[in-house]
């Protein structure tokens, strides 16, 4: 079954681009085209997708209104915005709007290959190269009392699997660190995510650091 992909972005030749190498694999298929945030919600509402790939900056109604106006209509699909270097402050905001990651626009086209099947198969997508600094803005942020309440929910097991999380390991490096099986870990990954209310791993990492669970340098 294909993965279901709309592109939000106000340059035409962008959109091209994104459309060229998506397509060209067997199981993506581009089903929509938007130039703002506002078409976008309507395309993702006329189409049903299953990953959104969205521009930030566009005019009339930018990314990070689209994907909230996305994320508020329906659970099931996935936002990743499409970045550049210059534009941290955007980048939390997206991460607070819900989407599901972030990638930037030079990242060559197999990484947005594998960006759109990682988000499509429930996977949260952090570019290495500006995750440090966006969540160390996070960690600078005073904690959000009602989401640092539901910390005290979690199992002592589960804050070690959060933190393990936070640090960007997946369920085979935490199962390896914790000495516990895959399936375990991600049974226990799977209440992190229910208890906290988040969507994915990528809102549960910006959790961890909100609300000091996870501090930046910490070993």
């Amino acid at each position: 079954m294909s993965i279901r992909v709309v592109l939000v972005d106000d340059e035409a030749m962008v959109r091209v681009g994104l459309r060229m190498v998506l397509t060209a694999e067997p199981d993506i298929e581009v089903v929509a085209e938007a130039q703002d945030g506002a078409s976008g919600a309507d395309a993702v509402a006329r189409t049903r997708p299953d990953v959104v790939l969205m521009d930030i900056r566009m005019p009339q109604v930018d990314g990070i209104e689209g994907a909230r106006r996305i994320l508020a209509a329906t659970q099931d699909v996935k936002v990743v915005v499409l970045t550049t270097f210059d534009e941290d402050d955007y980048v939390e905001a997206a991460l607070r709007a819900g989407v599901s990651g972030f990638l930037l626009k030079v990242s060559p086209p197999e990484q947005l290959i594998e960006a759109v099947r990682t988000v499509a198969s429930g996977g949260g997508l952090l570019d290495p190269s500006v995750t440090l600094r966006v969540i160390e803005s996070f960690a600078a942020s005073p904690a959000r009392a009602p989401r640092a309440a539901v910390l005290d929910t979690l199992t002592e097991r589960e804050r070690d699997v959060l933190r393990l999380l936070a640090r960007g390991m997946s369920n085979a490096e935490i199962a390896d660190r914790l000495y516990l099986g895959e399936a375990t870990v991600k049974t226990h990954v799977s209440n992190v995510l229910a208890k906290l209310g988040v969507r994915d791993r990528v809102q549960a990492v910006v959790a961890a650091y909100e609300t000091g669970h996870v501090r930046p340098g910490e070993p």
